[in-house]
């Protein structure tokens, strides 16, 4: 089964997406949102969101990334995508799923979910000014406020060209609100002819199982799942069992290190690792009380030694 790394904004980015890879068992990256308002985008933005676009559009382990976009305004949207190709994308995906106020304010992400006839035309416009060897993928909730329009949504979307579609299995309104509703992902897949790929409450071997079985998905996504359980991907394809708490401070440790060479780590480096034992507590207590224990730090050395003294107890 092909596994994406989902985009997670302010989670997923270069230096996560360079541990998750090598551990392995991710067969593509999709980076963080890279948020298009009207002007064509300067090459840094995107070099800024995604450094692997230096290595052939790749991670440091040889897996595949794909630049998203976000925004409404098709033409700009078709611009900058074929900017992001010719910096070397691998793809384009389009986020039609962020749920974030700020972003939906601005008539971005989740809020275009209200209009199909936007997304056909925001598709479109990429599709057709990209050239045809390229992936353009798009990334949806069920819906905003309710799943009314799921499925006319992905029909607008793959009428408009789209190569596949990933689905996270709840509205808007829903957040991370469990159950995610893989049943609707078979709505959606048994009324489009491209791939459709389910996102949303993929935890373990049997989440991923019992997942494709409910939804009939091409593909899966994994997101939280991945920072809870960093091998996940590897777990689900049989490779080996999921790390032990031991395993993943040992990880964290290893995490850390690589945020050395990020400026103002004073504030940087603590709140990633504390951010992360977020994530890591739906599936370990451990994280739990070892976030409650490091809550207070604001000093990188200070948490460096915390997560080497964890390793010892």
């Amino acid at each position: 089964m092909h596994i994406t790394l989902a985009p997670m904004e302010g989670v997923m980015d270069f230096h996560m997406r360079q541990l998750l890879t090598q551990i392995g068992g991710i067969d593509r990256c999709v980076t963080e949102f890279v948020r298009v308002v009207d002007l064509p985008l300067p090459s840094r933005v995107f070099y800024r969101l995604c450094p692997e676009l230096h290595n052939t559009s790749q991670t440091e382990f040889g897996t595949p990334v794909r630049v998203q976009l976000l925004g409404q305004n098709p033409e700009c949207l078709a611009i900058n995508a074929l900017r992001a190709i010719k910096l070397g994308s691998s793809g384009i995906d389009l986020n039609f799923g962020c749920p974030a106020k700020t972003v939906n304010k601005s008539r971005g992400g989740a809020v275009l979910l209200k209009d199909p006839e936007a997304l056909y035309q925001i598709v479109k416009a990429v599709r057709d000014n990209v050239p045809s060897e390229h992936v353009v993928s798009a990334k949806i909730r069920l819906g905003y406020e309710d799943k009314s329009l799921a499925i006319e949504n992905a029909q607008a979307i793959a009428e408009a060209g789209a190569s596949e579609l990933a689905v996270h299995a709840r509205t808007k309104e829903e957040g991370y609100k469990p159950p995610a509703h893989w049943h609707w992902i078979k709505k959606i897949k048994q009324s489009i002819a491209i791939p459709v790929i389910a996102n949303g409450d993929i935890f373990s071997f049997e989440d991923a199982q019992q997942c494709i079985e409910i939804s009939g998905c091409d593909q899966l996504m994994i997101g939280r799942g991945s920072l809870a359980v960093p091998n996940l991907a590897n777990a689900i394809k049989g490779i080996e069992a999921p790390y032990t708490w031991l395993q993943n401070l040992k990880l964290m440790e290893q995490y850390f290190e690589s945020l050395r060479v990020i400026d103002d780590k004073e504030k940087f480096m603590p709140s990633r690792i504390k951010q992360w034992l977020m994530f890591m507590k739906i599936q370990h207590p451990q994280a739990e009380l070892f976030l409650q224990s490091v809550r207070a730090i604001r000093d990188p050395d200070e948490m460096f030694s915390a997560l080497q003294q964890a390793q010892s107890n």
